[in-house]
């Protein structure tokens, strides 16, 4: 399962980064290589700042590789969410910081010489039910200072009732924008290392030990001055931002599509979600279909929903034949807003990016440029909008609340019901199952190989699920994530799942 964007690396080795012991230090240490923590590191360095960031995969195998790759400010029903709770002048902010992230990331491409291609951007009602969101979404853009229109048809094969039009948007592929970032951060002296997995980050007087894992189990420490956690999620419980997030997954497929693809990037506001856009390859144009998504671990089949998804594009592009399938990792914010600063209200030295909500090409690059330049002295005039400690943070306490009593809910859940099954040893593909009471075990079978787990996920004891759509485990309570044989793939678990007794 290898995204679009990543398929022409899918085997390429990770190439191994020996750090000797005299090169273990840094200004800055940044915690992963995607969009954001890679644009910080760059900004940073252009400053004058030694870099180190640590990859525990590799550079964009996170969201930032697995995204759509949409570059807009128009991003399905977010404004009229963001004013129903903070009002027109936070999703002014909002608005004039991913305006400024797209510029610089638009602006970049350019002088890279980076494809980029300038497209509308559509927020539309695939039926009548859909129609009153997308109308709240245009006064929304109206009030945020968004020269959107509505638009009763659009040129789409698949059902249109009507949506909000914004032009001139942009979409491209994100990882040719990673490898530019990667080579002006080595030649500016700042150093990427991969396979290199955060565990833990301590304070040592004025510098801070940040202690890391390799592939091949070596510990060792990187001392810094300053820490970024660019991880999607924090791997730090400080701040509790585990608990102010909703973890969410969702899929995408590429297509080849006899004559025409469909123009413009889409986004529906009733559900089942649909997005779709096009990609520009070396051997011709490709439909890109996203949707399906889940609370990661909350689906029970989410394969039926991935091949409802890929029914549909197959029933609006006729002969449409699938060349890539793949899934993302967001989280959703309990106010609406990303967790951009501190990571605890007054700490100078370690910073946290997060709460994208699938909207990480703008987000991502303007959460870039609010830390650098927090972290170089100045202040952006939007920044209170992606602020990690404010006030407006009140708003999102009832659904902080509510999730987390569905994480205490599937905490009981996930112990409880296995014991109800026991004897039941033969899932079809993957499941918890029980022998003696409370001895619990994950089990799958993936290409004829069984393999068995502990279930119980290393972050806060939660009991794993399997995601058949994936083929991998998923853990309900915060969204870490690990492969059949227990492999950490991500999430704010720092270790695998251990073997099962």
């Amino acid at each position: 399962m290898t995204s679009l964007w990543l398929a022409d690396r899918a085997n390429r080795p990770s190439p191994p980064t020996p750090l000797l012991e005299t090169d273990r230090s840094a200004d800055v240490a940044v915690v992963g290589a995607g969009i954001t923590g890679l644009t910080t590191a760059v900004l940073l360095a252009r400053a004058g700042k030694s870099v180190m960031v640590l990859e525990a995969h590799s550079a964009g195998a996170g969201a930032t590789g697995n995204t759509t790759a949409k570059i807009s400010l128009l991003q399905g029903t977010k404004l009229s969410k963001i004013i129903a709770k903070h009002g027109a002048k936070r999703a002014r902010q909002y608005v004039e910081g991913n305006r400024e992230g797209q510029s610089w990331l638009i602006g970049h491409c350019q002088a890279q010489g980076i494809s980029v291609q300038r497209e509308d951007a559509f927020t539309y009602a695939q039926s009548e039910e859909g129609i009153s969101s997308a109308r709240a979404e245009l006064e929304a853009c109206k009030a945020a200072g968004l020269a959107a229109e509505w638009v009763d048809n659009a040129d789409v094969p698949f059902p249109f009732h009507g949506g909000v039009r914004l032009p001139d948007q942009a979409q491209f592929d994100p990882m040719p924008l990673l490898d530019s970032l990667i080579v002006e951060l080595e030649e500016r002296g700042g150093r990427l290392a991969q396979g290199v997995r955060v565990q833990k980050v301590s304070g040592q007087g004025d510098e801070l030990a940040v202690h890391v894992r390799t592939t091949d189990a070596d510990e060792f420490v990187v001392n810094a001055k300053q820490c970024v956690l660019a991880t999607g999620i924090p791997i730090l419980d400080r701040g509790g931002f585990f608990a102010r997030l909703k973890p969410q997954r969702s899929y995408c497929m590429a297509y080849r599509v006899p004559g025409d693809i469909t123009s413009g990037m889409y986004i529906s506001t009733d559900s089942p979600t649909r997005s779709v856009r096009y990609a520009p390859t070396a051997d011709g144009q490709r439909l890109i279909v996203g949707g399906a998504g889940h609370p990661v671990g909350h689906a029970k089949q989410p394969a039926s929903s991935v091949q409802e998804l890929d029914a549909w594009a197959k029933l609006h592009y006729p002969g449409a034949m699938q060349t890539h399938y793949w899934s993302a990792q967001d989280y959703s914010p309990v106010d609406e807003l990303p967790y951009v600063g501190p990571i605890l209200p007054g700490n100078d030295k370690i910073f946290v990016a997060t709460g994208f909500d699938k909207w990480g090409m703008t987000n991502g690059t303007a959460a870039a440029l609010a830390l650098a330049s927090r972290i170089l002295g100045g202040r952006m005039d939007w920044a209170e909008s992606f602020a990690s400690w404010s006030p407006h943070e009140l708003s999102g306490i009832p659904k902080a609340m509510q999730n987390n009593l569905e994480v205490g809910f599937y905490l009981a859940r996930g112990w409880i019901t296995p014991v109800t099954r026991i004897g039941d040893r033969t899932p079809d593909d993957g499941g918890v199952v029980s022998g003696p009471p409370w001895q619990l075990e994950g089990r799958s079978v993936v290409n004829g190989v069984e393999r068995r787990v502990s279930p119980v996920c290393p972050h806060l004891g939660g009991i794993v699920n399997w995601n058949d759509a994936d083929e991998s485990w998923e853990c309900p309570l915060h969204g870490s994530r690990f492969d059949p044989a227990g492999k950490l793939l991500e999430g704010p678990a720092t270790r695998d799942l251990t073997a099962a007794q």
